[in-house]
């Protein structure tokens, strides 16, 4: 199979390394939060509020709000919009995200 960035001949910078709920996890520069989590087989990061039902990307553009994360220790961070840096700490977020 044919790698993304080979069929675009995108050549990024070297990956570097995040981490999701304790896990290490690649990044390339340019990768947003989701495109990271997706890239390491996450797809769900966040839980509904009054169900505790699986969310992460729907729109991708930042409108539905499902992909919310904590980054850096703040909560609600939209994960579809907010570029990856590196050493960044992701973790997976319950309802609102102010669970203390």
């Amino acid at each position: 199979m044919n790698s993304p960035l080979r069929l675009a001949d995108a050549h990024p910078g070297p990956s570097f390394a995040v981490t999701f709920d304790g896990r290490e996890i690649r990044a390339l520069p340019g990768q947003t939060v989701a495109a990271a989590l997706w890239a390491a087989g996450v797809t769900s990061w966040r839980t509904t509020r009054d169900q505790g039902r699986p969310r992460g990307v729907f729109c991708g553009i930042g409108v539905c709000f499902d992909c919310l994360v904590t980054v850096n220790d703040r909560p609600n961070q939209r994960a579809c919009l907010l570029p990856v840096e590196p050493g960044d700490t992701i973790r997976s977020q319950a309802g609102t995200g102010h669970n203390g």
